[in-house]
């Protein structure tokens, strides 16, 4: 269980704090969640305590952890995935569920060698900037680095 002031990442949404732990009663029963202020978009987020590790919800990785995705983004070889773009869509939407950073970076890396070959569909192009958007803030934060220096380090 996570407590308030914790700051987490929340898979699909990225980092938050979680400000408040709170008792809400919907439809007649009473549920606990978390309220998480996003911090690259600013938004509040209520997740339910309950599911919180269902969905993924996770501490924020070490400056270990992120000097390890580093390498791994430099060292790892990229698959292309499925051809049928929806197949891989889904494919690439369900890695990212997992809220796992060295999946995100395969994500990342495989829409990344798919555009180097041809164009990637709006969508995947959106997932990838999403992507690379949430690990990013998720390691500025870590490291206390400017979130532009830190996509640098992946172009």
């Amino acid at each position: 269980m996570f407590s308030i002031g914790d700051t987490v990442c929340y898979p699909l949404h990225g980092v938050g704090t979680i400000e408040a732990i709170e008792a809400r009663d919907v439809l007649g029963k009473t549920t606990t969640y978390y309220v998480l202020r996003l911090i690259n978009t600013k938004l509040t987020a209520m997740l339910p305590v309950d599911n919180a590790e269902a969905v993924g919800l996770r501490s924020i990785i070490t400056k270990e952890d992120c000097e390890a995705l580093f390498e791994y983004y430099r060292t790892a070889q990229p698959c292309l995935g499925s051809a049928n773009w929806n197949q891989r869509y889904r494919d690439n939407m369900d890695k990212l569920r997992t809220g796992d950073p060295k999946i995100v970076v395969d994500v990342m890396l495989c829409l990344g060698k798919r555009n180097s070959i041809r164009t990637l569909s709006s969508g995947e192009r959106k997932m990838l900037s999403n992507a690379k958007n949430i690990l990013c803030t998720e390691i500025s934060v870590v490291l206390e680095k400017p979130i532009e220096e830190i996509e640098a380090m992946f172009d």
